[in-house]
């Protein structure tokens, strides 16, 4: 048998470059690049393989560990789980600053491989630098961490591991089920060691989606479900883009005019002009849909979780309905006391349409559906439109930058109360053209996975809409963005402090506390007004600040001529949200308290209470 000498690190390095996948009829490497920060766990190994695969596994150099996993794990959303970027980081800090990203990355179902380095495998310089000692179990690490937010996770103390390891590793990143965050702990001293490893062990692989067929007899009994149905709503769920099952989700909608619903996942599934879209659900959801799903006789749930903020917490849909639930894992299939019809979308939504022929609901209830879809459609123009205010609220800035963006162009945001304005009022006919991280909803991932986004998509503008809380957690990458030359577009809207959260105070009873940097503890003079545009001039991108909406639109122009990432810095209003729309959420409020506005807010919340028990 051919053997190839190699040290543990650079058989990593080979077996990545030898697994491909093909993409629109072309092979191509399932791991385009890998972003790296260097230490001491990593450096002198996997950094020294890496750069004898330089010219054909590119390595990116970026300013955060939790910042390059966003990047790596936006740029798997971006293509739909088709390629999978890897992310190494030293021993210690290094490492554990990324569990944060793999956290997203789990919760949101995105393929990312981690390689944290790790301490000594042989102990013999123990305790070195950075290492985090565990007196009742020395197999311990930090890295142990990585556990509860992988979906595979595996420390190679021997090289020859890898040969069991890898493949394994690579099977949960193309699994459509389990598909999810891998972490290979490397210990600093095993990336070094050699191992003669069979040469064959290095052919390449070419991955194809793996698609797998419905049951027939959860088939008929999924046909016969919705036969009975007269009021039905479909929920359009992040697992029709990854299932690249758009068309046929499209044509099995249209041909029983069946009104739909969008998760945040799933927004864009179809464009928001088609006559079936009614706009998205739940929580921070339209009044349209939502209306729908209060009076629905059978919710067909397609590639979603029904996570609280799509449900209302349990409480925003019909108790008496019926709910099928049509998902590749059988994990989320049977939720909600769902139906489960197991199978991929691309090839059940065929089979189930054409086993509804001649089947339609009540006319009564199409009409129903394309009246709301109208109303909420007018409410959206009226609330994002400029009203002219000194202070505009979000909608607006949303209005402007919806505006400005291209048919092919792409929003990212991820947490506050950006993700409920949008998610209700951004429009898109581009499958791909609304990038929303709200699994996690990670504070910080905005900025950076807008960096990932562009360098998978890098023909369309990338618009990042940010607020300041979030800008301040995390904005290293916008260097990172100038320094590898993928421009994005930022957005910062400064409503000083965590608008979204102090809005939740108030509703749940409490006082402004602590969330807008009015009501924190500061010194006499109050807090910094933060220089944005400065900021960002000095991380090397172009930046501006603007006072209302007119001058956003000018300013976003410029944007877009521009070559380089540019930031626009603009003051909002953090009281202001739209109201139009929503459902309740859960948010638990104390059952005794002093204030008399805490003790109104839990009466609210027990009424609510109620209806959710009702869809246990």
């Amino acid at each position: 048998m051919t053997t190839i000498r190699l040290t543990m690190a650079q058989a990593v390095v080979r077996y990545m470059m030898a697994q491909k996948v093909e993409l629109d009829g072309e092979i191509q490497p399932l791991f385009p690049g890998v972003w790296a920060i260097f230490g001491h766990g990593n450096v002198a190994g996997l950094g020294e393989a890496l750069y004898q695969a330089r010219e054909t596994l590119p390595t990116y150099r970026a300013h955060n560990e939790q910042g390059m996993a966003h990047a790596a794990i936006a740029y798997a959303k971006t293509l739909n789980r088709r390629q999978v970027m890897a992310c190494t980081a030293s021993a210690g800090p290094g490492s554990t600053n990324m569990v944060t990203a793999a956290a997203v990355a789990h919760v949101n179902r995105l393929p990312v491989l981690f390689l944290p380095g790790d301490t000594f495998a042989t102990r013999l310089p123990d305790p070195v630098l950075q290492q985090v000692e565990n007196f009742h179990d020395h197999t311990l690490t930090s890295n142990d961490c990585f556990k509860p937010v992988s979906r595979f996770f595996d420390r190679i103390t021997r090289p020859e591991q890898l040969l069991t390891s890898l493949p394994q590793a690579v099977r949960v990143l193309t699994d459509p089920v389990e598909c999810g965050p891998v972490t290979l702990a490397l210990p600093q001293d095993i990336q070094t060691f050699a191992y003669d490893y069979p040469a064959h062990f290095f052919a390449e692989k070419v991955y194809r989606p793996r698609r797998q067929a419905a049951d027939r007899r959860e088939l008929e009994d999924a046909i016969a479900l919705i036969r009975q149905a007269k009021k039905p709503l479909v929920i359009a769920g992040g697992g029709t883009h990854y299932a690249d099952a758009l068309a046929e989700f499209d044509a099995f909608v249209s041909a029983y005019h069946l009104p739909v619903g969008e998760t945040q996942a799933g927004k864009g599934a179809l464009p928001w002009d088609h006559e079936q879209n009614l706009g998205t659900i739940g929580v921070t959801g339209g009044a349209a849909a939502n209306a729908l799903a209060a009076e629905a006789d059978l919710i067909i749930a397609v590639g979603t979780r029904l996570g609280d903020f799509a449900s209302g917490s349990r409480a925003l849909i019909n108790p008496e309905a019926r709910l099928l639930s049509i998902n590749v894992a059988s994990f989320d299939a049977v939720k909600h006391k769902g139906q489960a019809l197991v199978g991929d979308a691309k090839l059940t939504l065929p089979e189930l349409s054409a086993g509804l022929d001649g089947w339609r609901p009540e006319g009564a209830w199409i009409e129903q559906a394309a009246e709301l879809r109208a109303d909420w459609n007018r409410t959206v123009e009226r609330v994002t439109a400029d009203r002219g205010t000194n202070l505009p609220c979000d909608a607006e800035v949303v209005g402007a930058v919806n505006r400005a963006a291209g048919e092919r162009d792409i929003v990212v945001c991820a947490a506050g109360g950006l993700p409920g304005e949008l998610q209700k009022l951004w429009r898109t006919r581009f499958d791909r053209g609304y990038h929303m991280e709200y699994g996690y909803s990670c504070m910080g991932y905005e900025l950076a996975g807008g960096l990932g986004a562009k360098m998978a998509m890098p023909d369309s503008e990338v618009f990042v809409m940010v607020g300041d809380g979030s800008y301040l957690m995390l904005n290293s990458e916008i260097a990172t963005s100038v320094m590898l030359g993928h421009k994005i577009i930022a957005v910062v809207l400064d409503n000083r402090g965590y608008g979204c959260i102090h809005r939740l105070q108030q509703f749940c009873g409490g006082p402004g506390f602590n969330n807008l940097l009015d009501d924190c503890l500061t010194v006499e003079e109050g807090a910094p007004k933060t220089d944005f545009a400065a900021h960002a001039e000095s991380l090397g991108a172009k930046a501006e600040q603007v006072g209302n909406i007119q001058e956003l639109e000018a300013a976003l122009e410029r944007a877009k001529a521009s070559d380089i990432s540019y930031v626009i810095a603009i003051d909002t209003d953090a009281l202001a949200d739209t109201q139009d729309g929503g459902a309740w959420w859960d948010v638990a409020v104390p059952e005794v308290s002093e204030r008399p506005e805490v003790n109104e807010a839990r009466e609210r919340y027990e009424a609510y209470k109620a209806r959710q028990f009702q869809n246990i």
